[in-house]
């Protein structure tokens, strides 16, 4: 296939990976700039001589799409920028003090600036009520801090960054592990967290055997619970609002080749790269549709020699970014280069086996996906221990306790020779990763190693001139069968999708890889809402017993709502898109000559003079929608900011689309000299109190449905709608209902926009 003339490639390219320059000129001509760019960037650490040989082997390898970096890598080498190529972080253990717990944000707003999400462990502050005796005061607590560190993230969002996304920990033996669990039911609080209690090997034992729990902190135990108890609460609120999340920490630390001399107490948010304090993740993944000979053919098959090649070059790639890149603390550096771990994973699984006709979750495919991570994982280890023989080990390598890690001792022979002869370049070497927005960018493959989630669908594009132009963008394995097959051949029953899964087969699936992965896998267990409450439990004891290293459901429910659903009319595949009228404009619409709209009138108590703010709406589809703003005021002081202001709003406005997140953002900003209380409620800027106004004009003219309280009762003919939540199927970029829940992530297949959490 084509991909070069694959519109959603091109445009997830095109807005995503291309370099331009600061006025918006294009730099990379085409894709194959853009991998040119790159490579010649990852030979720099190479010696002279070797780079052209090498850079062109890189380029190869892109260019064929069957090793795709991260995308943070494809967007930043070689560009000459002050950027970090490292995805996600985990930061520093908090000291149980002020300083201390602030020293710790202060490092997470510093790695969230360059647009890395973060993990952070909270276990390490004292409960709430608990006495801090320096200044005879009660402490409290760590969610309390979260709050915290939410107001961070949404603050250096709205400064521009790209949108945030943190994962924090809890002991679950921590005596504030309930308020934890509870923290995020209400649909509204810690919407920048993704929430995992970090569950060890004793709690799991006592769950069992219905024992007793001690909640306790430094020594101290404040609260005895029943283990079964607590865990149908963890239980209880995962099937409800899909959180918190579950971590096996001590089979993490366990199974760590790093054991001998790290801990790790937390990981990135999505999950697949448990990290010690400071550890950063570098991701890339291999393109398994690259490598699959005679598609459709009962001899079809994965071309292994042709994997290994690939891997190894992969990891030489992976390895050259370590020393390339920025960092955003010296802490972080010193972690990276001290240990080189890497984690190189899988795309396109799903497509692969449909491509080798085995239906995704069979036992057939349990033991081809086993098999062929088997053949990355030992071509990895290989290709690290070779890299070692020329350039040297990673800095803390220690033979005898490397050597005798439970991963390195599973390789098979000649692999565990090599590495005891050489040492490794890198402490881990494998993990599986999000991949959404790089899968679309190689041709719509299913995305790391979920199942394809849907055959086609139909994506909307609203014109300059308002001409509305429909899209079929097609699963790459799809599109390959309809190649050779035409359009009129049924897709056999191999081409499964999520709908046709148990949570078991997705169990099956994440287990037979679990064991050749030496970090994580980000993988979601996509469940059935009517599932009952038993059944649901049932998949996290299964997970334990399978030996995975944590586990993410995703049910519909009222917290976070449902996403993405498929229509079966006439067996088209469209979305089912119940806010047709929400659709992407690939430019803005013009303005008609008048506009319906309102003017309120805002006193902020800081100003002599009130402020104006004007709201003008069109009518699309028979349903009423913002346009544009004006915000006027005699006080002169705010005039720059204000017009600049209304300029950035309406031109959001104009691109279509749920911009209920523009509300969501001005209400977040924080004012540093302090807000006002208006009416009986404290707001905390006046750029919030406008966000405020914004807001009460789209409930009032119904763009907006009223947020209700989880637990309150819904007025009739009123609507629950959780701003900012994917609680209808609308992408909040682009507008298409085409969000999908996997990997622990929220993404857009129409767009590629993608939030983890």
């Amino acid at each position: 296939m084509d991909i070069a003339k694959i519109n959603i490639a091109n445009e997830i390219w095109d807005r995503k990976y291309r370099l331009k320059d600061s006025d918006g000129c294009v730099v990379d001509v085409c894709v194959g700039d853009t991998f040119k760019r790159v490579a010649n960037a990852l030979v720099e650490p190479e010696p002279a001589a070797l780079r052209s040989g090498l850079a062109d082997e890189f380029y190869q390898l892109m260019v064929d799409y069957k090793f795709l970096p991260a995308g943070r890598i494809l967007s930043g080498a070689g560009t000459g920028r002050n950027v970090t190529l490292f995805n996600c972080f985990v930061m520093g253990r908090a000291d149980d003090s002020i300083s201390g717990i602030f020293d710790e944000l202060k490092h997470a707003a510093l790695a969230m600036q360059q647009g890395g999400g973060i993990g952070q462990d909270f276990s390490t502050i004292r409960p709430k009520g608990a006495k801090v005796k320096s200044i005879g005061a009660d402490a409290s607590g760590p969610v309390s801090f979260m709050a915290v560190w939410d107001a961070m993230c949404q603050t250096i969002m709205s400064a521009g960054a790209r949108r945030g996304a943190m994962m924090a920990t809890l002991r679950c033996d921590h005596p504030d592990i309930e308020m934890f669990i509870d923290a995020k039911r209400d649909g509204q609080s810690l919407r920048m967290f993704n929430l995992s209690v970090l569950v060890s090997d004793a709690f799991m034992a006592a769950v069992k055997k219905d024992k007793s729990w001690d909640l306790k902190f430094d020594g101290v135990v404040y609260k005895t619970v029943q283990a079964k108890v607590l865990w149908d609460k963890i239980m209880r609120s995962n099937y409800d609002s899909a959180e918190p999340g579950v971590i096996f920490i001590d089979r993490i630390n366990r199974l760590n080749n790093l054991s001998y001399c790290e801990t790790i107490y937390a990981t990135n948010p999505c999950g697949e790269q448990p990290l010690p304090p400071f550890g950063a993740c570098l991701l890339g993944s291999m393109n398994l549709t690259g490598f699959i000979d005679d598609a459709f053919e009962d001899n079809a098959v994965l071309n292994k020699d042709s994997l290994r090649d690939a891997v190894t070059t992969a990891v030489r790639m992976l390895d050259n970014v370590i020393d390339i890149s920025k960092f955003p603390l010296p802490e972080l550096e010193r972690e990276a280069k001290a240990k080189r771990r890497i984690g190189l994973g899988v795309t396109g699984l799903a497509d692969a086996l449909a491509m080798c006709k085995v239906a995704y979750g069979s036992k057939r495919a349990v033991t081809l996906a086993a098999g062929w991570m088997a053949t990355i994982e030992r071509a990895a280890y290989r290709a690290s221990a070779l890299l070692a023989k020329q350039k040297g080990v990673f800095p803390r390598y220690e033979k005898e306790a490397f050597c005798q890690a439970p991963q390195v001792q599973s390789l098979d022979c000649e692999t565990r020779q090599l590495i005891e002869k050489h040492g490794m370049r890198n402490g881990l070497v494998t993990s599986i990763a999000p991949t959404g927005t790089i899968s679309l960018l190689a041709g719509n493959v299913s995305s790391g190693i979920e199942p394809i989630f849907a055959s086609e669908y139909s994506r909307k594009i609203l014109r300059a001139d308002g001409k509305l132009d429909v899209e079929k963008v097609r699963d790459y394995a799809v599109g390959l069968f309809r190649e050779k097959f035409g359009d009129a051949e049924p897709l056999p029953k191999y081409f499964v999708s999520v709908e046709d899964l148990t949570p078991d087969d997705h169990l099956a699936m994440q287990g037979a890889m679990q064991s050749h992965v030496d970090s994580a896998i980000s993988k979601t267990i996509n469940c059935a809402a009517d599932i009952s409450f038993e059944g649901f439990k049932s998949i996290y004891l299964r997970a334990y017993e399978l030996g995975l290293k944590g586990c993410t459901t995703y049910r519909p429910n009222d917290v976070t709502g449902s996403v993405l659903s498929l229509t079966s009319d006439e067996g088209d595949g469209d979305l089912d898109n119940k806010n047709s009228d929400i659709i992407y404009m690939k430019q803005p619409l013009e303005r008609e000559k008048s506009l319906p709209g309102r003017t309120y009138k805002l006193k902020w108590p800081d100003s002599a003079h009130a402020i104006y703010i004007t709201v003008n709406d069109i009518i699309q589809n028979g349903r009423r929608r913002p346009f544009e703003v004006f915000i006027n005021s005699k006080n002169m002081e705010h005039y720059a900011w204000t017009v600049a202001l209304t300029r950035m709003i309406s031109a959001v406005f104009r691109r279509g689309g749920d911009v209920s997140f523009v509300v969501e953002e001005l209400k977040a900003v924080f004012d540093p000299r302090g807000g006002q209380w208006m009416e009986g409620k404290y707001v905390p800027s006046l750029l919030a109190a406008i966000g405020g106004v914004i807001e009460q004009h789209m409930i009032e003219t119904g763009f907006l449905k009223r947020a209700v309280p989880i637990g309150q009762e819904v007025d009739e003919g009123e609507q629950k709608l959780i701003v900012g939540q994917p609680n209808t199927s609308a992408c909040p970029m682009c507008g298409q209902a085409a969000l999908v829940y996997q990997e622990g992530c929220v993404n857009c297949q129409s767009c590629g926009y993608s939030k983890c959490g």
